[in-house]
Parts: C-alpha cells; structure tokens; sequence
C-alpha cells in the first residue's frame, strides 16, 4: 500500500500542485503570492500497516501581515511556519471525508479521482482568501477564538473600531458565560487599550 500511495502523490497529486504552482517539499505543498504563503500538507495517520494506509489532508496559509500582529519569539524572530488559516480538507471541502484509505481492494483510480476534485476544491478556497482581511473575516464568521487577538490588532489599526466592538460583542454572548472568559476579556481590553480605546 505505501508504493500505492507514494505512486498516487506523484502521478496525481504532485502534477496537480505545480499546475497551479506549488513546489513540493516531502509531502508538503507551497505557493507562495503576496503577503501569502498557501499550504498543503499530505499527513499519513500513524496506525499504517503493510495492507492499508491512511492519510490526512491539511490546509493553510500563513500571512505576513497577520504574523506583524502576533507576538515574537524570545529570540525576537517572527515565526514564518506557523499557519493562520489553519484546517482539514473536510471543513473546506464537505464531500471530503475525515481521510482517505488505501486498502489491497480499493478501487486507486476512483479514489485517486475523488482526491484530485477534492483537492481542487481545496486550491480555490485558499486561493479565494487573498488577504489577511480574508482570514480574520473567516474566523469572525465562525465566533471563533482562534487568532481573535491578531484580529482586535489588524481591525483596530486598520481603523475598523465598531467591527472590533462588534466581534467583541459576538465573542462574548458565545463564550462569556466560560470561567476562561475572564483571561481573555483582559487580553482583549489591553488590545484596545493600545490603540487608545
């Protein structure tokens, strides 16, 4: 099954990548545009045996404008690995299952098919965002409290003050009832405070 494997990355996956300009580094695909670096990455679940492997398929991006706003490294370096927009295939791609499975009575062609068009559909996302405004707009969609400190940063110098006021709001009916609230409440009101609101 690995030979398997290995022969659908590089007949199906990996010429599908760089037609749309991806280098490949392992089982990692990068395309670096603008201020973005956009990311796939091809993750073999540890339980593989010699009659069946299966496998993940990860997806970021990293922006640069996003990491401007996040904290440094001791050192003082911005870390340029770290994805911002961060997810499996499935969250972008709903017809994407949890992962894919090579077994000796898989069907390779239908299955390798299904990853190409999922694959695809996974480009076009990513691609669809094309800024960090794309990003943090995903994330506010969702409530979500991943990257909301870099989010209050890039709304409050961009001068989008309600925006901000509102996502705070929006965070908190969904998690202000949570003991955690507290610490993040006071994370947020030195944000503001740093740009004198």
């Amino acid at each position: 099954m690995q030979e398997l494997f290995k022969k659908i990355i590089n007949t199906d996956v990996k010429p599908l990548f760089s037609k749309n300009g991806y280098s490949k580094k392992n089982l990692n695909f990068y395309k670096a545009d603008g201020n973005l670096t956009y990311k796939f990455n091809i993750q073999k679940a540890k339980v593989n045996t010699s009659s069946q492997v299966q496998f993940y398929v990860n997806c970021g991006v990293h922006s640069t404008e996003i990491a401007e706003f996040q904290s440094v490294e001791l050192s003082g370096t911005i870390l340029e690995n770290i994805s911002h927009f961060t997810c499996r295939i499935g969250e972008i791609v709903p017809s994407a299952p949890a992962h894919y499975t090579l077994t000796p009575n898989i069907d390779s062609d239908a299955l390798s098919k299904e990853l190409v068009s999922h694959l695809e559909e996974g480009i076009s996302f990513l691609h669809s965002l094309t800024g960090a405004r794309g990003i943090v707009r995903y994330y506010m969609a969702k409530t979500a409290l991943h990257l909301s400190e870099e989010t209050f940063r890039f709304l409050l110098q961009a001068g989008d003050t309600e925006e901000a006021k509102h996502y705070l709001e929006q965070l908190h009916a969904k998690y202000g009832v949570e003991k955690r609230w507290a610490i993040f409440e006071k994370k947020y009101a030195a944000i503001f405070a740093e740009y004198g609101l």
